[in-house]
């Protein structure tokens, strides 16, 4: 098992030039969050805290850094993907910290890469981020406070709650689903 970096410093300065200020700040929260769940549920919280400092690394890059990205990581877009942008930084962010930032905990890494649509058979980390991407302190859409509490009692609870808030968003903007998203929530009702 590869060692976890614990670095933060450095990987805000590297986060302040990649990001704007409302993202980095954005990023700083969900780390905070990510640790906190951590804590509450027994994960790791050290790789909680690097995952969401890093799980936006490439929302503010161009259209083309991230196709290169997907270029080079040999990484084909199905339809819903290459129709919905604001999926490809998860993608893009996974393959940047792997390869650039030159973090090797799969884990990690498969967390980053899920954090917007989540997938079947995530890890206790994978569910932390996604929670914690929802529940940041500076997050103020509508639910927010009732996946908060949700989150505070089970994170089974918030985490299917999370998904039917994304589902019912989606549908309600005529936007299609995509197909982790929906295997996410189905295994998460039937358990």
């Amino acid at each position: 098992m590869s060692e976890i970096r614990t670095d933060y410093e450095a990987l805000k300065i590297i986060l302040k030039s990649r990001l704007n200020e409302k993202r980095y700040y954005h990023s700083l929260c969900v780390a905070d969050e990510a640790k906190r769940l951590a804590v509450k549920y027994g994960g790791n919280w050290e790789k909680a805290y690097l995952a969401g400092l890093l799980h936006d690394i490439t929302k503010n890059s161009s259209d083309e850094e991230h196709l290169q990205i997907f270029k080079e990581s040999d990484i084909i877009l199905n339809d819903i993907e290459k129709n919905a942008k604001k999926l490809w930084h998860a993608m893009s962010g996974a393959e940047y910290v792997k390869r650039v930032i030159g973090i090797e905990d799969a884990e990690i890494i498969d967390a980053i890469r899920y954090h917007t649509t989540a997938k079947a058979d995530m890890s206790l980390l994978a569910k932390i981020l996604y929670l914690a991407d929802f529940t940041s302190a500076d997050r103020d859409y509508e639910d927010v406070d009732v996946i908060r509490k949700y989150v505070d009692e089970s994170l089974e609870k918030a985490f299917v709650y999370a998904l039917e808030y994304s589902i019912t968003d989606l549908v309600s903007q005529g936007r299609a689903i995509h197909i982790d998203t929906v295997e996410a929530y189905n295994q998460a009702v039937l358990q």
